[in-house]
């Protein structure tokens, strides 16, 4: 994504938009008040350490945590006041992927990709397949996965697997919870580089809950801070690096973070946005 396309989409409305989320479990309160915005087209990269609620926020996104207050806004509607049939048009529009692919091991991966379709589609079953088929070659799979169970392949077919899965709908939303987990460097390099091929040339919307520092640089135009029950901070990485928080210092300052800086250099980044701490 360009300088050009950058600026435009950041001066659209935002096609999800959180506002006031509480979540809590028992007397244990995970978010307070959370604000976040996402923009159409960005990858926004969603860090905090551990226990912040990471996962939590993904699936107050997707409905399957309701929050204990707030409001939960995805391509202009209101998604606790809607309708059931407006709900569903709206959940059409996004894709999910869960860690390790969260395929059905009793089926094969064709049926894996095709199970949305079968659901919420009325087309053929040769059609079926033919997109399944077509949705394994998108992510870079070899055809013979189509017949193969999850337990055949290995842990980074199997997230590609997911992957065809969660775009055989022809999402304009893509949501990711640690998609690089479990894979060895190279691996986890080439995932990163499907990603963001896949939001250029499918114009996607993607969100990611991710520990994986070398991801945040190598894909994410904008990072959100998970810290203190709220999104911190949400901005650029260089512009992050201004943030005098200690564990926003310490997670990007720190080896990991420079050896990930060291190799990744985003072109056009002027670093002179304001950061917006919430």
């Amino acid at each position: 994504m360009n300088d050009t396309d950058k600026q435009a989409r950041s001066g659209q409305a935002p096609i999800i938009r959180l506002r006031g989320i509480t979540n809590r479990f028992g007397s244990q309160v995970v978010h307070d008040k959370l604000d976040l915005d996402i923009r159409p087209g960005e990858i926004l990269g969603l860090i905090g350490g551990s226990g912040t609620g990471k996962s939590v926020l993904l699936r107050t996104i997707l409905g399957l945590n309701r929050q204990a207050a707030g409001s939960v806004e995805i391509m202009g509607l209101d998604m606790d006041s809607a309708s059931e049939e407006e709900k569903a048009d709206i959940r059409r529009q996004w894709g999910v992927l869960f860690q390790d692919g969260a395929l059905f091991s009793s089926l094969r991966v064709g049926d894996n990709i095709a199970f949305p379709l079968r659901e919420f589609t009325r087309i053929s079953r040769p059609m079926q397949e033919a997109v399944a088929r077509m949705k394994i070659a998108f992510v870079g799979l070899p055809g013979f996965a189509y017949d193969k169970f999850p337990g055949e392949l290995s842990g980074g077919m199997r997230k590609r697997a997911g992957l065809a899965r969660a775009l055989v709908m022809d999402p304009a939303i893509l949501l990711l919870d640690e998609p690089t987990a479990g894979l060895d460097p190279l691996g986890a390099a080439g995932f990163d580089q499907l990603i963001k091929d896949l939001r250029d040339s499918l114009n996607l919307t993607v969100c990611m809950a991710t520990h994986d520092v070398d991801t945040l640089f190598a894909v994410c135009d904008r990072v959100a801070v998970l810290a203190e029950k709220r999104i911190y901070a949400v901005d650029t990485i260089p512009n992050l690096l201004r943030v005098d928080y200690p564990w926003i210092q310490e997670y990007f300052s720190g080896p990991r973070g420079r050896a990930a800086a060291s190799g990744y250099k985003r072109e056009g980044e002027s670093g002179n946005e304001g950061t917006n701490i919430i």
